[in-house]
């Protein structure tokens, strides 16, 4: 049984998701572990409902590599994921779990990439530039952001009227499709 941790720093759709395909369609998986640098985060809630772990760090702690790896250790983690986890993942990290951390990315990397760029930054920017498509890259998490190794991407058609919040809608349903599965295919051989 390989254990998973989900590092999230809001709403939790995607860890909720991820947990809910896991718990129902992987039998030697589990999410074992929440973890959040925001203690008004939704992911906290909708992990602890799912009971599933569920802990608060801040980023000094998140930075720690004793409190961090020590937590990780506690719980057997084997792979981590990251679902709207805004802060930079530490070298410690990336040099313990090596391709063993994801992401998944709101934009068709390597463009709408790097530091700054997530959720809604990354949709208005690609309707200012005029895209005709968008979508979603899961990856690996190397030491620069949005630099690792492509897993996987999925694309979507923008619309000339597209504004931001209706390319955002159409990318969440593509990071719910695919998230969980391309986890699933990428550490759960079948």
């Amino acid at each position: 049984m390989k254990r998973v941790a989900i590092f999230a720093s809001g709403n939790g759709t995607n860890a909720e998701n991820i947990t809910r395909y896991f718990q129902s369609s992987v039998p030697d998986g589990e999410i074992a572990l929440v973890i959040s640098n925001n203690p008004e985060a939704g992911v906290i809630r909708r992990s602890m409902d799912l009971g599933v772990d569920t802990v608060v760090m801040s980023r000094q702690e998140i930075n720690d590599p004793a409190q961090m790896l020590g937590l990780l250790e506690k719980y057997s983690i084997d792979i981590i994921v990251l679902a709207g986890f805004l802060l930079r993942i530490p070298p410690f990290l990336t040099q313990r779990y090596p391709d063993r951390i994801v992401n998944i990315h709101p934009a068709l990397l390597p463009g709408y990439g790097g530091k700054g760029m997530y959720g809604h930054h990354v949709h208005e920017a690609v309707v200012a530039a005029g895209e005709k498509e968008t979508g979603i890259t899961i990856h690996y998490v190397n030491e620069n952001y949005d630099e690792g190794r492509i897993i996987f991407q999925a694309k979507t058609p923008v619309a000339p009227d597209d504004t931001p919040a209706d390319v955002e809608s159409k990318v969440h349903v593509l990071e719910k499709e695919h998230f969980p599965r391309v986890i699933a295919e990428t550490f759960f051989k079948r």
